[in-house]
């Protein structure tokens, strides 16, 4: 497996050696032993999860402030764009974002850590995401940040503005959010 760090180095790619032939492909999507070594965490990750969405749809940015989740995304189906931004007000790179195309085709996964924000981009006709967390959903403690925050300047790869949810569409910009120390 290949790993890169991303110009934030704690946010983390991960590519997959794939075998395939005329019968198929066979490719490693997770090993313990790979996680630690590339980000130097032991984490245990509790909770898989799964969204279907169609072209345009952005979900994100999303953080729990307590209960802060570590993310490892991956596509199974079409194509986002994944983005990661810092929200710990001690780190060099506070409010900064690191942005990466995850696909079927690519089969690369992200490590989004605690601590940052996490949202993504359907750029095919429908995408189909899978992530592991770190935590449990607590959904009274989940927090938005707005997905065209000025503060933050994320460049999203679509023309006009995506399809939200209520609740990202509702979303605060850096200055106003709560924030990880």
């Amino acid at each position: 497996m290949q790993v890169t760090k991303l110009s934030i180095p704690d946010v983390v790619l991960f590519e997959p050696r794939v075998f395939g032939d005329e019968r198929g492909f066979f490719f490693e999507s997770f090993n313990n032993r790979v996680f630690e070594e590339a980000t130097g965490l032991k984490r245990n990750f509790v909770q898989d999860n799964h969204s279907r969405s169609v072209k345009n749809v952005l979900r994100g940015l999303h953080y729990q402030i307590q209960h802060p989740q570590g993310k490892l995304v991956r596509v199974t189906v079409g194509e986002v764009f994944d983005v990661a931004v810092d929200i710990r007000k001690s780190s060099p790179t506070f409010g900064k974002w690191v942005g990466e195309t995850l696909s079927a085709e690519n089969k690369r996964m992200m490590w989004v850590p605690e601590g940052f924000a996490h949202g993504f981009v359907v750029l095919s006709d429908v995408a189909e995401f899978l992530y592991k967390t770190t935590d449990y959903w607590y959904p009274e403690h989940e927090r938005s940040i707005i997905w065209n925050c000025p503060d933050i300047g994320i460049q999203w790869p679509i023309d006009g503005d995506p399809i939200l949810a209520k609740k990202d569409a509702e979303g605060f910009i850096l200055k106003q959010i709560e924030c990880f120390e």
